[in-house]
């Protein structure tokens, strides 16, 4: 992997689609119309340095477990591809860019919630809650929610509701999708010594925990629609989503094996890609009509 490939690993870019989805739609319901691209192109990309400054701080502070878990291990960190004190620095830059470039376009507030998260995502999450309980993830998650927030404080400095549906969508999501992935990879997690709630409450406990965080997702993902932020395209998408993640969750009740939890670990990145695209095509038509 060449040097440039490793920086770009540390910022987990599979994940950043994630986080621009979710901002473009909060940009665009907080304005009541489509900002300019210039507008939006640059908090985007803060959010986006932002959002890699988080990751790229949490695979420093995490390398030695990620040096024992086979899911991680060949990250450039374990792997030796970059040196740790090398990351620090990026990460660091990352952030202040990120953060200076959110204050210079869309204000002190937007900056403020995007620094509040990494630094809530570095020290509280990652370095205090994750090796101690399983409700980590749980917590963590308001983080990694914070893409829509930001978003919408970038259009007055104040976040309307438009925001903070989108910000809960995201944090209910979460929990399903980290479980899924700690079914899947029970020994991983086992061997970087990190409590899981399966290791708690049993597998099947949280089976249907996944299935219940489920079941209070798909009504939020309905409220834009109920508020006329958004329409019947959007509607239609998001509940034939939501019954797909469902099915695969129930499925899950019923097989218990690693592969169906991988399978809906996989379900639910696509299902949370495909509500926020659908807000945007939804959006989008709207603007034409």
């Amino acid at each position: 992997m060449s040097t440039l490939r490793s920086y770009a690993a540390l910022t987990k870019p599979r994940l950043l689609p994630l986080v621009l989805f979710s901002g473009v739609p909060a940009l665009v319901m907080a304005t009541g119309g489509w900002p300019s691209f210039g507008f939006a192109g640059a908090t985007l990309l803060g959010i986006a340095l932002a959002a890699g400054a988080a990751n790229s701080l949490n695979m420093y502070v995490e390398r030695g477990i990620d040096a024992r878990m086979e899911r991680t291990r060949q990250r450039p960190l374990p792997s030796g591809q970059l040196t740790p004190r090398n990351a620090l620095i990026f990460g660091v830059a990352l952030g202040v860019l990120g953060t200076g470039t959110l204050w210079a376009v869309a204000g002190g507030t937007a900056a403020l919630i995007a620094l509040t998260a990494i630094l809530f995502y570095v020290f509280v999450y990652t370095l205090w809650l994750k090796p101690r309980t399983p409700v980590a993830v749980v917590i963590g998650g308001l983080s990694g929610a914070v893409s829509p927030l930001i978003a919408d404080a970038a259009i007055d400095g104040s976040i309307g509701i438009a925001g903070w549906i989108l910000f809960a969508i995201i944090f209910t999501w979460q929990p399903p999708h980290f479980y899924a992935i700690a079914l899947s990879r029970k020994s991983d997690y086992a061997n970087a010594g990190f409590p899981m709630l399966h290791d708690r409450i049993g597998d099947d406990a949280t089976r249907r925990r996944i299935v219940t965080w489920i079941l209070a997702l798909i009504p939020l993902t309905l409220l834009p629609v109920a508020l006329s932020l958004l329409g019947a395209l959007y509607a239609t998408v998001a509940l034939s989503l939501g019954a797909w993640f469902l099915y695969h969750s129930v499925r899950l009740l019923r097989r218990r094996d690693p592969e169906t939890a991988r399978t809906l670990f996989l379900v639910s990145l696509v299902y949370l890609l495909g509500v926020f695209a659908a807000m945007i095509v939804d959006l989008a038509a709207r603007a034409l009509l």
